[in-house]
């Protein structure tokens, strides 16, 4: 019989559970062209992702930074649909951490209408809640807020959680929160950043996941 690793699994959303980071970098670079008529790395936007939206473009453009937002937002949702991409063996896993038992939900950075649009775009909304978005908290990643309030919603003790994500804040957030850390190099973070973050473990596939999920 599987004894799952933890009661509750929160996972972030872009570049853990859905294939976001095309869509997040296009919308970016869209954003800048249009905007400021720059041209923006994939390097330079990934290093954004994880982060709430408007700060980091105001960190980036005091100046612009509502703009660009305003030209991120209308790109990002007319191209959803199109770009948008799930993970092989996601909806598998999910579906296994339900039937052993362990209570699922996603906490993230996007705001709750765009994120559940993201799960419905990848067949997703069935399986997963989302239980901690952009507008719920004050404070963001890498500041434990977001995480404590998805655990409340759940009414699960922190200590009794993990959180599964692709950037070092996810790590961060997950330490400070007093859950389990987990991190995933599928999406946006660079693996050796990752590892130094300090997660129980670091998986490069969902079975590696699944595996220390429910070993």
């Amino acid at each position: 019989m599987t004894t799952p690793r933890a009661s509750t699994v929160l996972f972030d959303l872009d570049g853990t559970l859905v294939d976001t980071i095309p869509l997040i970098v296009a919308s970016y670079q869209h954003a800048f062209r249009s905007v400021l008529d720059e041209e923006v790395s994939q390097e330079r936007a990934k290093a954004w992702i994880g982060r709430p939206l408007l700060p980091a473009l105001l960190e980036e453009s005091p100046e612009h930074g509502h703009e660009l937002d305003r030209a991120y937002r209308e790109w990002n949702l007319a191209n959803t649909s199109r770009l948008i991409r799930p993970y092989a063996g996601i909806d598998t896993l999910l579906a296994g951490l339900a039937a052993a038992g362990v209570r699922t939900a996603v906490v993230t950075s996007k705001r709750r209408d765009t994120a559940r649009l993201a799960l419905a775009s990848v067949g997703l909304d069935e399986a997963i809640d989302v239980v901690g978005a952009l507008e719920d908290t004050a404070e963001h990643k890498p500041l434990p807020g977001p995480l404590l309030f998805g655990a409340a919603a759940l009414r699960a003790v922190p200590g009794e959680c993990v959180y599964v994500g692709d950037a070092t804040v996810d790590i961060a957030a997950a330490r400070a929160a007093g859950m389990g850390a987990v991190a995933v190099t599928w999406g946006a973070g660079d693996r050796s950043a990752l590892a130094a973050a300090g997660p129980e473990v670091v998986c490069d596939t969902v079975r590696e996941l699944a595996a220390f999920l429910l070993p």
